[in-house]
């Protein structure tokens, strides 16, 4: 089950409350629950889980050659308790499990991994595909060191069902726990409405599907042992578009399911007795409450959504609104009439969208026009994939053969040959005419962009776009506010998400900024720098569109803000990620690139909390191989400037280095660089932090939301390398490789910690002797690609020791 952003645990769940719940709900007819690879029964919560080391009359299993591994990591998961994902069984051969099948209809089936080392396997590297009743449910289903529920919904109308674990040549497959359950009625639809002019109905009974998203609005998450068939429903507060148009309610004594045809089977009133709520201060607001979800494109879906009017004060006030998938209307809902006017009483509607190119299935409510006072709010939603023509639910491709393989990589060997003699040649071309093009940093504001200067895709944007993407530069779509002026939230018209930057006439940052910031952007390509996606120059206009980053800002997650805060680990990857960033700036082509502006505000997070390198506007292209610096006035922001950039008004890379250094401090420290706020002594952070290691006080700095998380070894390392960042003089401090490399130490000093993914479960990674997987990080427009990802430990140390050889 696959959902992007993170969830909030509840605690304190009651074992009494557990208990009673599922006494009083549905028991399935078959219920199956196997702990693979494991010798002894398992009890989890109250229910228990079976060993399956051998078969039974309730399961078989059918196997050439199997494998028992075990593994004493742990994995948190919100579905089970850790000790489910410490045992595994391996197949190195087509393996199947057989079920007894008593009730025939729709089914459960819950498929948990939890990928480990044992013995030669690497179960995170492993390929092989699961089917069932000739559905094709997953390829590749692990997602590296976390664990991962799959939970599929079969009609089986046979006495058997036969699941199939089929590795890949020179593979194998593996299964940690397997879940085979009753469904009872109602929770699953049978039919759902077309989203069409039609309205026509879809019948869903005989195909597969498989649960995207299960989602109780209110930003409260419902754990399984609150749930009678043991369904996981999480926050929606991370999938919520637009947070300020929703407030969050509760009122679970109001739900009423003796009043209506629904019952607890469905969704259990926790879902229900919470909602999202649309904030309507003015009823003819035009606005929606909308949420995203992350899909694969090619597929339809079925939706789900959960109403109950848990929040009207009668039964003339009401809930009336208009719902929307993608940009769809499904229709209008008056919810009194379907619930026979009794509050608190649930209702449930479900709607069948086609499938699209788009990766992304935005599902919203609005105010319908049909009354003047309308009360609009969501209690939970379900997303379902169907299977495809070919009973498909997965989106890998067949694994082609020897011959075709060897076909594939000659054909790309040669095509990527050709694109790099070609990307090669017009770079050179284009390099030619931007340095025949005079410089146009005067006064005037129409500027000359043309493809030939900004290549790589980068588009020029009619104003008219931007005014509707952003509905009309609304002040509640406004995510940041700087120098150049505000950026806003937009969404294109091809549903793209996007931010926004707007130049203001007045603004302290002009035309040469604007100018450069497009430059740049449109040269590079990197993960750790965020995406140029265009610009536009129209009426006076000085605005840039660059891709959408969920997280906000670095800054904004330390200190000053409401943001949720980031655990040490979560710290040190970000830090990672941002120097791969600009030590790409400094060595990704001919001529380094100085950021000359690094701070905790320009470097933005995802919604996976990666981090991208933003705002070159200030940047400046480095001296040529024969000097050591370049003459220029002094720019940057006020406590990060490199002291003897500023004395000097000589720039290096080492600038960088230094502000990069103050970027560390605030990550240790979780504080400011200059708060007046406080003591004298503790103004400035620069000159705090080295004042305190000086006297042995390096504890006292740290931010006291990540002391108990933080190793000594791992602290010495990040404080050794930012002390060097800061350096009085350039020629002292390290280069950003140096950096990365260090970092990257301090990182796998820290070892395992528990996590979050971006899917919001927890999880705890495994170190597997500190080596990540190659992938391809970045490119420079005209130039050949060259490889990132792979972790730099080896490769720093190795040029360390050269460095050190030559000083000697």
């Amino acid at each position: 089950m696959e959902n992007p952003g993170n969830f909030r645990l509840v605690f304190g769940i009651s074992f009494l409350y557990c208990l009673l719940n599922l006494s009083l709900g549905f028991n399935p007819v078959d219920n199956y629950l196997i702990d693979c690879g494991s010798f002894k029964n398992r009890s989890i919560g109250v229910r228990e889980f079976v060993a399956d080391n051998t078969n039974t009359s309730s399961h078989r299993l059918s196997t050439p050659e199997h494998i028992f591994a075990n593994s004493s990591s742990n994995s948190i998961s919100l579905y089970n308790d850790s000790t489910l994902y410490q045992t595994a069984r391996i197949f190195n051969g087509p393996s199947h499990y057989s079920f007894s099948i008593k009730e025939q209809g729709r089914h459960w089936i819950r498929l948990h991994f939890f990928p480990f080392l044992f013995q030669k396997y690497d179960m995170s590297n492993a390929k092989f595909s699961v089917s069932a009743q000739n559905f094709s449910l997953t390829r590749e289903p692990q997602s590296g060191n976390v664990s991962v529920v799959k939970e599929y919904c079969l009609n089986i109308t046979s006495n058997n069902l036969i699941l199939s674990f089929i590795p890949d040549s020179k593979s194998f497959a593996f299964i940690n726990a397997l879940e085979v359950l009753s469904i009872p009625e109602n929770v699953v639809p049978e039919e759902a409405k077309t989203v069409d002019r039609k309205g026509d109905k879809k019948s869903l009974r005989e195909l597969a599907l498989e649960t995207v998203a299960r989602v109780d609005m209110g930003n409260s998450t419902v754990l399984p042992q609150n749930d009678t068939s043991w369904r996981l429903w999480v926050s929606d507060d991370s999938y919520l578009i637009d947070k300020n148009l929703g407030s969050f309610v509760s009122n679970v004594s109001a739900v009423n399911f003796t009043g209506g045809l629904v019952t607890e089977d469905v969704a259990p009133a926790s879902v229900y007795g919470t909602a999202t709520r649309f904030n309507l201060d003015d009823p003819n607001l035009n606005a929606n409450l909308t949420w995203s979800f992350d899909v694969d494109p090619g597929f339809d879906y079925a939706v789900r959504l959960h109403f109950c009017d848990i929040v009207s004060n009668s039964t003339q006030q009401g809930v009336f609104l208009e719902i929307f998938i993608n940009t769809h209307s499904a229709g209008h809902l008056d919810l009194g009439s379907q619930t026979s006017h009794v509050l608190g009483v649930p209702y449930f509607m479900d709607v069948y969208t086609r499938a699209s190119a788009s990766r992304k299935l935005n599902v919203s409510v609005g105010s319908s026009n049909i009354v003047n006072f309308p009360s609009v709010i969501l209690n939970g939603l379900e997303i379902m994939k169907i299977n495809n023509d070919k009973g498909r639910l997965d989106v890998s491709e067949v694994v082609p053969s020897r011959t075709s393989k060897t076909t594939l990589i000659v054909g790309v060997a040669v095509g990527l040959f050709v694109f790099v003699i070609l990307a090669a040649l017009v770079f050179l071309f284009c390099r030619r005419r931007r340095r025949r093009k005079p410089d146009s940093g005067g006064g005037g504001q129409n500027i000359p962009m043309t493809g030939s200067v900004y290549s790589n895709g980068t588009a020029r944007f009619p104003f008219i776009e931007l005014v509707e993407a952003t509905d009309n530069f609304s002040e509640n779509l406004v995510i940041g506010v700087g120098g150049f002026g505000k950026v806003y939230k937009g969404v294109l018209r091809d549903e793209t998400e996007v931010a926004v930057k707007r130049g203001t006439p007045q603004s302290s940052q002009g035309l040469v900024e604007f100018r450069t910031e497009i430059e740049m952007l449109s040269q590079f390509r990197h993960r750790h720098l965020v995406s140029l996606i265009g610009y536009c120059d129209e009426n006076n206009e000085m605005i840039i569109i660059y891709e959408y980053m969920e997280n906000g800002t670095l800054k904004n997650h330390l200190y000053g803000s409401s943001h949720p805060g980031l655990s040490w680990r979560q710290r040190l990857e970000i830090s990672v990620g941002s120097v791969k960033g600009l030590h790409y700036l400094h060595t990704g082509s001919t001529k380094s690139i100085i950021h000359r502006d690094v701070k905790s505000a320009n470097i933005l997070l995802d919604k996976n909390f990666m981090a991208k390198v933003a705002d070159f506007g200030l940047s400046k292209t480095g001296p040529d191989i024969d000097r050591t610096h370049v003459s220029t006035a002094v720019k940057g922001s006020f406590g990060y400037l490199d002291p003897e950039y500023l004395t000097t008004q000589k720039l290096t890379e080492k600038s960088d280095v230094y502000s990069f250094g103050v970027v560390l401090l605030e990550v240790l420290c979780g504080r400011p660089v200059i708060d007046p706020s406080l003591p004298r002594e503790k103004v400035n952070l620069v000159d705090w932090a080295l004042k305190s290691h000086r006297n042995g006080r390096l504890e006292d700095i740290v931010d006291p939301s990540v002391v108990g998380e933080i190793k000594r070894e791992s602290l010495n390392k990040f404080w050794e390398i930012t002390e060097k960042c800061l350096g009085k003089y350039g020629i002292y401090r390290p280069s950003m490789g140096d950096v990365l490399w260090n970092l990257e130490s301090a990182l796998q000093l820290q070892g395992n910690e528990t996590k979050t993914n971006h899917n919001g479960e927890l999880s705890s990674e495994i170190s597997h002797g500190g080596h990540s997987e190659t992938s391809l990080e970045f490119s420079r427009t005209g130039s050949v690609g060259e490889l990132a990802g792979v972790s730099m430990t080896t490769v720093f140390a190795q040029l360390l020791s050269e460095q050190e050889q030559m000083r000697r």
